[in-house]
């Protein structure tokens, strides 16, 4: 596709570029150079017989300010139809012709410059066989990003048409080599922003969103590369900051991502590896805002050392698939093919790191960059893509699968809490001479806390409340068979009501345990009571402290204690879940047992609102109990 793009391009420009032996090209050594910044340096007389050959000039840390004076012979240009002269720099400079200055490109003094990087001036039709060519020039980078020597300085001078269509050409180059990058990494941007709407609709799943940041950020990266490419006109510190900004972000979220995608946490290895591989793109910024000696002395240091250490960490750090889902014969027939992408994405992205790393020049190490750079960039682009869309598709059809199973997990919870709802709170009874009233408010669509008032054959008023360990279906599941245990028990006694339930618990071999008590209530006020692990009542806001037992479901031999007590006509019992005591506030602050107390002979639902506004973090059961005997109630 480039070459064909490349032919077609060439096609247009050709009638342009057929007259171009009438462009002369002044090569190095017609050029001489020193360091410093003295403009009498551009007159063309000036003597500049010690001054350095330019053919054996090497870009330097320590020289930021240079000034290369050139002779040529532009005699040929006084036929030229709009002669003028075109420097190709990646640096801020102006530019002399026989002492005048024909233009310039950046600010000298702080060393900005533009991606426009090759320039044409008009020059006067009147220059002689040796006319001096003077350019001042200020320097802050010494290579190109991410890597790679700059581009030495051009300078060709000729009929101005012929010059732009010579500028055309080396854009289409140019661009040609970034065009498979820029398309495949295009589209990986909007695969990207069609994971945003799932990860919207399921924001528990972290992987979705690092995923869809990883891809988002790739279009950015490659856009600044072609707009340089192309010689948009946008300042350098753009070029830089649209570069190492997104690329750090995009290796991070790629790491990270790995990890959720396994549901594994980070180990502190690849967090070390993350942050210091990530953190050397901060030079890259920094070269951006300081003085020109300062920035060509980081960016030399960026390039050549910096920039070598973050790409062996970078190599490392994409070593995270191979770790996140050990250990493979552990892995689900869903997970292996996420495994197998995720490995092979982190390998390409290892080998393009490792050729990278080559180019920043160490001794010993051959530069495979500045040969493979191309053909690896243009495989990186291509396997990536690939393996984005595999992403895409295994992860679409997990996330169907988990809707569907969120659906009928929702119509089973539904079901669950409709028996829940049938078994406790509709079957309230209270015995005359007494006034209850319930307050239950689950954690979620169904809840552990379970609560039972029966009158009993012989007059006797029963209240059963309990709590089973953990939240959700199972607790909601067992709360609701223990509240069949105890249906058709009315001969039992409070302690004997609570071994059974122990038994039934134990005999269920779910795990956990459950706190519950037993009340039963004669119409004289006699309270007979069993406590199998549950908070104490309150009794006039007053704790009613008796012996307690283990909770069900601890010791299938467990035998439980009745404590009798007598209410007097106005007495008020409230009982309460822990639900009440545990709830708590932004700051982590318990409603505590303080509270409780407090408000224990205020109504059931106005207690259980107040622990419900602090903050509740489980399911809320509240059960107030008035006595008043029948012959008060008549008096």
């Amino acid at each position: 596709m480039r070459k064909t793009l490349l032919l077609g391009f060439a096609g247009l420009l050709l009638p342009g570029l057929l007259p171009a032996q009438s462009v002369l090209t002044i090569v190095p050594q017609q050029c001489v150079w020193r360091a410093g910044d003295n403009p009498a340096w551009a007159a063309p007389g000036f003597d500049d017989s010690a001054w350095q050959p330019y053919s054996r000039f090497n870009v330097r840390s320590d020289l930021p300010y240079i000034w290369v004076r050139c002779r040529a012979d532009l005699s040929p240009l006084q036929t030229a139809r709009d002669p003028a002269v075109q420097v190709a720099l990646y640096a801020a400079y102006e530019v002399f012709v026989e002492g005048r200055k024909a233009g310039g490109a950046g600010n000298v003094r702080t060393g900005g410059f533009t991606m426009n990087t090759i320039r044409e001036w008009p020059i006067s039709a009147d220059l002689g066989r040796s006319s001096a060519i003077a350019l001042r020039i200020t320097r802050r980078i010494v290579s190109t990003v991410p890597a790679g020597a700059l581009p030495p300085l051009s300078i060709r001078a000729g009929p101005r048409t012929i010059l732009n269509d010579m500028r055309s050409s080396a854009i289409l180059a140019q661009v040609s080599q970034r065009i498979i990058p820029a398309v495949c990494f295009g589209m990986a941007g909007i695969l990207g922003m069609i994971l945003l709407p799932l990860w919207f609709n399921d924001r528990s799943r972290r992987e979705l969103l690092l995923l869809c940041i990883s891809c988002v950020l790739l279009p950015p990266i490659y856009t600044d590369y072609v707009g340089a490419a192309s010689l948009f006109p946008y300042p350098v510190w753009g070029y830089f900051l649209a570069w190492a900004l997104p690329a750090g972000i995009v290796n991070i979220c790629r790491a990270l991502f790995f990890f959720a995608l396994a549901r594994k946490r980070v180990p502190l290895l690849f967090w070390i590896l993350i942050i210091v591989g990530n953190a050397l793109y901060a030079p890259t910024l920094l070269v951006t805002l300081l003085p020109p000696a300062q920035a060509l002395w980081l960016d030399a240091v960026r390039s050549h050392q910096l920039e070598a250490v973050g790409d062996v960490f970078r190599t490392l750090e994409n070593l995270a698939p191979y770790v996140a889902f050990l250990p493979w014969n552990r892995l689900t027939r869903r997970e292996k093919p996420l495994a197998a992408l995720s490995i092979a994405w982190g390998t390409v992205m290892m080998l393009f790191f490792a050729v990278r790393f080559t180019g920043a020049n160490l001794p010993g190490v051959p530069n495979l960059q500045l040969h493979w750079s191309g053909a690896v960039a243009d495989a990186e682009a291509v396997s990536v893509l690939s393996l984005m869309v595999a992403l895409l598709f295994l992860l679409f059809r997990d996330q169907r699968q988990v809707t569907e199973e969120r659906a009928l997990l929702a119509g089973e919870m539904q079901a669950a809490g409709e028996i829940q709802r049938m078994l406790a709170p509709a079957a309230i009874q209270s015995a005359p001479g007494l006034s209850i009233q319930v307050a239950f408010h689950a954690m979620r669509d169904v809840g552990g806390d379970f609560y039972l008032c029966r009158v009993l054959p012989d007059g006797r008023q029963r209240v059963l409340l309990g709590d089973v360990s953990g939240k959700g279906t199972a607790a909601a599941m067992t709360a609701t068979l223990l509240l069949g245990g105890a249906s058709a028990r009315e001969s039992d006694s409070p302690a004997a009501l609570l071994g059974h339930l122990n038994l039934v618990m134990s005999d269920m071999h779910v795990g956990g345990f459950a706190t519950c008590f037993c009340a039963d209530i004669s119409s004289d006020g006699r309270l007979t009571i069993a406590n199998g692990g549950h908070l104490y009542p309150y009794c006039n806001g007053e704790e009613l402290a008796f012996e307690n037992g283990l909770p069900l479901g601890i010791i299938a031999e467990a035998n439980y204690t009745e404590s009798t007590f007598y209410l007097v006509p106005g007495d008020t019992l409230t009982f309460v879940s822990d639900g009440i005591v545990e709830a708590r506030n932004s700051t982590g602050e318990l409603f505590g047992f303080e509270r409780t107390r407090n408000l224990s002979s205020r109504p059931a639902e106005e207690i259980a609102q107040a622990a419900q506004a602090f903050g509740q973090e489980d399911d809320i059961t509240v059960l107030t109990l008035t006595f008043a005997p029948a012959e008060v109630l008549h008096a």
